[in-house]
């Protein structure tokens, strides 16, 4: 049966705060600032734990490679000679946040009715554009049935894709059509659009899409300019539903129209500008979350702990539970070292529509899993990195085998 599985990436033993990644604020404010990977691996298990505590299905991405001696080799370089801000580019553990995986069109979707998935380039930011190799690699064995799913490599440069978070997909029950949003920015404000539209139609025409059921929406300059360097920023979308904030898009009234024109009966849940800004939403995350259906039938948001820290946000959502609305459930989460580098509940997971037992079951946790995955971490972690120890041999060596272990363990092949 076809249901809605999270793969969350697990967060690497490199886990840092390099600030690398331009129009992420708090990538860049709390550059410099010790990480602890250790807990923030353990905050997204306890993440997952929650989302098995729903009823929801549940799978993982792995840490990828680092240092990435491979990228730097092409580059002419090693870790030991590269200046300090390549060495940080080559030691990100930015492939945590799986939302930027793939961009993945499930079969009721797709002409020939399989799930598709276009691994994303990740080409704008350099720390993030050495990820897809390892990223294709492991979504080719976890979607490893041809006769099930279909995956490709990235659009090639110089147009970027950032996969899931510039994406979304409304449909009334994961097995009927669904409608696929794929949002882009334009150049010129502040910071870069990462997402450009003409990646995103090449990823809608090679996931072999309905063209009528693909709309193509551009993200405001506003929203950019205020830190929303991904549309999951700013809007999520989970069956029915859209929630989003006033100033999300560039053309909301015409893409509102569109939307329901080919969905009539879609539920759009808009929060206004005057109760909650760009600049609250975006700080506490309040659009980053996981919008779901529990096994109980309540459509819930899980969303960071730091949205009951911000009073506009926190008001507007208790008025928003205590109305008829669709979303009928909060559930808080401490994802704080994640957030801390810019990314939510909604950045550390992957959504595919499909049917569990056509996943390769190694990619799938249970609570057992889970223990057994913590446990790896509790012993093999980092509990620190400050950013001079970017430098440090041991670290290096303590990450690869931190990462050997934690493959040992799941049976997953290195390479």
């Amino acid at each position: 049966m076809l249901t809605e599985i999270n793969f969350d990436g697990i967060v690497g033993p490199t886990h840092n705060y390099a600030g690398l990644s331009l129009g992420n604020l708090a990538a860049t404010h709390n550059a410099g600032q010790v990480s602890h990977p250790r807990l923030a691996a353990l905050e997204g298990i306890a993440k997952m734990r929650k989302a098995l505590s729903l009823g929801l299905s549940q799978g993982i991405l792995l840490p990828h490679d680092r240092p990435n001696r491979i990228w730097l080799e092409a580059l002419a370089t090693n870790i030991e000679e590269a200046d300090a801000g390549m060495r940080a580019n080559a030691l990100s553990a930015s492939s945590m946040w799986s939302a930027n995986a793939a961009t993945v069109s499930p079969a009721p979707d797709t002409r020939d009715g399989r799930c598709h998935l276009t691994v994303a380039n990740l080409v704008t930011m350099p720390h993030r554009s050495h990820e897809w190799p390892e990223t294709l690699r492991q979504l080719r064995i976890a979607f490893g049935d041809e006769s099930h799913f279909a995956v490709h490599g990235p659009v090639l440069p110089p147009f970027g894709d950032e996969g899931a978070a510039n994406h979304m997909r409304l449909a009334h029950e994961h097995h009927a059509p669904g409608v696929e949003v794929f949002v882009y920015g334009l150049s010129g404000g502040s910071f870069p659009a990462r997402q450009h539209v003409e990646a995103s139609r090449a990823v809608a025409r090679r996931n072999g899409l309905d063209p009528v059921r693909a709309l193509f929406v551009q993200q405001s300059v506003e929203a950019i300019d205020a830190g929303a360097f991904h549309n999951d920023v700013v809007a999520v979308a989970d069956l029915n539903v859209l929630f989003a904030h006033e100033q999300a898009f560039a053309d909301k009234d015409r893409f509102f129209a569109d939307l329901i024109g080919i969905m009539p009966g879609v539920e759009i849940v808009e929060v206004p500008a005057a109760r909650v800004s760009l600049a609250d939403a975006i700080s506490s995350y309040l659009f980053n979350a996981q919008l779901v259906m529990t096994a109980q039938g309540e459509r819930t948001l899980v969303l960071p702990m730091e949205v009951r820290e911000n009073a506009a946000v926190w008001g507007w959502l208790q008025e928003m539970i205590a109305s008829n609305g669709p979303i009928r459930r909060l559930e808080l989460v401490d994802v704080r070292q994640s957030m801390s580098n810019g990314g939510g509940p909604a950045c550390l997971r992957l959504r595919v529509v499909a049917d569990p037992q056509t996943v390769d079951p190694r990619f799938m946790v249970d609570a057992a899993k889970l223990d057994r995955i913590a446990a790896i971490v509790a012993a093999y972690w980092p509990e620190e990195i400050e950013y001079t120890t970017l430098a440090s041999p041991a670290l290096w060596r303590d990450a690869q085998n931190a990462r050997v272990k934690l493959f040992e363990v799941l049976d997953i092949p290195l390479h």
